[in-house]
């Protein structure tokens, strides 16, 4: 009997860690929206960290990015190619050397948003490398 108890006990504490568990994301406590029946989100959020990513998704979704840079390592604005994205008002006053873009999903369809950044800081009367950072996310877009 106590061994069973014991048992229940783990399985419950378990259970209870495991519930406060998610999928957080650069410290917002927001739970993520549902899927829509495609099983792609209605709402993505990017930030520098999801370069190279393929995300996906529904019509009739927002997708809002946010590259952080500065002064003298500024993002270029974003592009984006292919006709599955159309951008819309971020809503949000852009911080110098960022770049912040919000995009509604208009079309099934593949959109690939761009943007870039020197690699090494500018400063006037300096010398200064010629590299160049890129930050590509490719968007799949799912007739929700």
């Amino acid at each position: 009997m106590r061994r069973r108890t014991l048992h229940l006990a783990a399985v419950a504490a378990a259970a209870l860690l495991l519930a406060g568990c998610g999928t957080q994301r650069e410290g917002t406590a927001s739970p993520a929206p549902p899927p829509s029946p495609t099983g792609c989100p209605t709402e993505v959020r990017l930030t520098a960290a999801d370069d190279g990513r393929t995300v996906c998704l529904a019509t009739g979704g927002r997708l809002r990015l946010t590259l952080r840079g500065s002064e003298d390592r500024p993002w270029t604005p974003v592009t984006a190619t292919g006709g599955a994205l159309r951008p819309v008002n971020a809503g949000v006053a852009v911080r110098k050397g960022d770049a912040d873009a919000a995009f509604e999903a208009v079309a099934p369809g593949t959109t690939r948003l761009t943007s870039t950044r020197p690699l090494c800081a500018r400063r006037p009367g300096q010398n200064s490398c010629l590299g160049i950072q890129t930050w590509t996310v490719t968007v799949t877009v799912r007739k929700s």
